[in-house]
């Protein structure tokens, strides 16, 4: 597997529930000079916002099932969940890229019926964002 390819692959696989450090692999290629700058930054936006586009999704589909004795989350969770979301509206998807916080806010977007084309173009920018930070922090390092 190409090195860009591995990038894209940990930065969807970040972007769900399964543990993966896709800053990490960000840092090590650009460092050892193994990928272009642009390419990398375009492999590990695209991976993170598709794995994000995933949890919308999952949101989505989620929402369906709600009222079953079985669904994993309180109704009392779900309206504080709903609540908060509210509150902030869609520009809470700005703190998708944050830990712990960012994945399960993507869900509860698309559980809350976000529009998929405002979810993508607020957390291209939001993920982009972070790694074109982790990359300059990087590349000034290095």
């Amino acid at each position: 597997m190409t090195a860009l390819a591995s990038l894209f692959a940990v930065s969807f696989l970040a972007a769900t529930i399964l543990p993966a450090q896709s800053e990490a692999l960000l840092v090590y290629l650009l460092a050892e000079g193994e990928v272009a700058l642009a390419l990398a930054l375009i492999a590990a936006t695209l991976g993170n916002v598709l794995g994000s586009v995933v949890n919308w999704v999952l949101g989505r589909w989620a929402g369906r099932l709600r009222d079953r004795a079985w669904f994993p989350v309180s109704a009392s969770a779900l309206a504080r969940a709903e609540d908060r979301y509210r509150r902030w509206g869609r520009l809470s998807l700005l703190l998708s890229w944050v830990p712990v916080i960012g994945d399960p806010l993507t869900v509860v977007a698309g559980f809350l019926r976000e529009p998929l084309a405002s979810f993508v173009i607020i957390v291209t920018l939001a993920k982009g964002g972070r790694y074109l930070v982790v990359a300059g922090v990087a590349l000034a390092w290095v």
